[in-house]
């Protein structure tokens, strides 16, 4: 993915666990590799599941924050 291009979105705002992750592990699957994907989120435990997630299955959390109860994961898929 060239740097001009935007990042594809998830969008799981009004969601809770599980089902923000769950989300993600399939928007993930048809990411490609290097790719980035913006996550928002309303629910707090994303700021625990999320860079678990990554971790866990080897993807680089690029950036993260939250402002006005939305929190933003910026995630870069790896092989």
């Amino acid at each position: 993915m060239s740097e001009a291009t935007s990042p594809r979105q998830l969008d799981t705002r009004g969601l809770m666990c599980p089902e923000p992750v769950m989300l993600l592990h399939n928007a993930v699957r048809d990411t490609d590799s290097g790719d980035l994907l913006e996550v928002l989120a309303t629910d707090p435990s994303t700021q625990r599941d999320i860079p678990r997630f990554c971790s866990f299955l080897g993807h680089e959390l690029v950036e993260s924050g939250e402002s006005d109860g939305v929190y933003r994961y910026l995630i870069r898929k790896q092989d």
